[in-house]
């Protein structure tokens, strides 16, 4: 099979769809992969690791697209990569289409079959293929929240961890999830104060047991997350609903029950955010304020730090690309239960429940 790897073109984006050591692996398996010019530059990989590990470099964009039969990237393709996606074309990557109808529509305009990183999901309900970047994505929030407290930076102008005789901060994880112990700990190992809410029992008496003892669990519900606002100084939203739109747990008028420069961390705004007040921000323009509270709703957060995330990445996808580019996608899926299930869209078709539903589109389950 011929395998394009693109460079990332999202604002920021600094990761790359498959370290050399995983295009090795392809090679290997007697497949031919073209990677971008420098597309692996921003996350420490030169073009000449990928000739290395076998790869041939393309110089742009197009001729990666129009060359491979299936594309892995990090990020959905944005408007200028819409045209370029080929009928019958397979892209492995994060798509989110849940927060985002005009990509939804593009691709099936496209034509291509659209295999969604997030949507993958083990017999045991668990997302491999979304905990890598979950892990990044909560430790940087808890450190970005710390970062933005900063007066100079919009917050209170608290440090996290306190001073003997002033007392740590107190943060808010909503969601108690991959996103949200990896928030946690952070915070926690920073000293802070630290609440989980979440709906799950078990896991709550999990959690208990597991965190340092400076972090607490409570049950999510209206009442006791408005109990918490009144004196948190960072709050930071972890719930998924995978593939579907997020919830969202702080509306508008909570805002006022929190004192000003206190920080929202919005890590569920590729699932359309779970506070009411939250829109799609970049790492250049990280932060706005909605009624004296400062939020943080970057899309790509490990953007941030590509090296650590590429690697991540490429750890957890490289077996499911194997498998996609050994067999082809249709014999891949129909093989293994928990890689169809990353099917969103195919040839036209919405084939994920929860995405046909968010845009009252007629939901079509595929048939391998």
């Amino acid at each position: 099979m011929k395998i394009g790897i693109p460079k990332e073109i999202k604002n920021n984006e600094n990761r790359v769809g498959m370290t050399p050591a995983g295009v090795a692996e392809l090679v290997k398996h007697g497949h031919e992969v073209y990677v971008q010019h420098t597309a692996g530059i921003g996350s420490g990989f030169p073009d000449e690791d990928y000739v290395s590990a076998g790869a041939k470099i393309l110089p742009t964009i197009e001729e990666t697209y129009a060359i491979a039969d299936m594309i892995v990237k990090v990020k959905e393709p944005i408007a200028p990569e819409y045209p370029l996606v080929k009928k019958g074309q397979l892209l492995f990557t994060y798509f989110h289409f849940a927060s985002d109808r005009e990509l939804t529509d593009a691709m099936i305009k496209s034509g291509g079959v659209c295999l969604a990183y997030e949507t993958v999901q083990l017999a045991d309900r668990s997302l491999p293929l979304l905990v890598p970047m979950s892990e990044v994505a909560g430790r940087m929030a808890a450190i970005n929240g710390a970062y933005y407290l900063q007066k100079t930076k919009g917050g209170k102008g608290k440090l996290i961890c306190g001073v003997p005789g002033v007392k740590p901060v107190k943060v808010l994880v909503l969601g108690g999830g991959i996103v949200g112990q990896a928030a946690a700990r952070v915070a926690a190992g920073m000293e802070a104060n630290v609440v989980i809410a979440d709906i799950s029992l078990p896991l709550l008496r999990k959690l208990s047991i597991s965190m340092p003892p400076n972090v607490t669990t409570i049950y999510s519900s209206y009442h006791n997350i408005v109990q918490e606002l009144k004196d948190v100084d960072i709050v930071i939203g972890s719930v998924l609903v995978p593939g579907d739109k997020a919830p969202h747990l702080i509306n508008r008028e909570m805002l006022k029950m929190m004192e000003p420069g206190t920080v929202l961390v919005d890590v569920a705004i590729d699932q359309g955010g779970c506070f009411e007040t939250s829109h799609p921000t970049t790492h250049s323009e990280p932060t706005y304020e909605v009624d004296g509270i400062l939020h943080y709703a970057v899309a790509n957060i490990p953007g941030a730090v590509p090296n650590t995330s590429t690697i991540a990445l490429t750890n957890a996808t490289l077996r499911y690309a194997l498998a996609l580019a050994d067999k082809g996608w249709q014999k891949a899926c129909k093989d293994d239960a928990a890689l169809a299930k990353g099917l969103n869209v195919v040839e036209g078709k919405v084939t994920f429940k929860a995405v046909a539903d968010v845009y009252g589109l007629p939901y079509e389950p595929i048939c391998l």
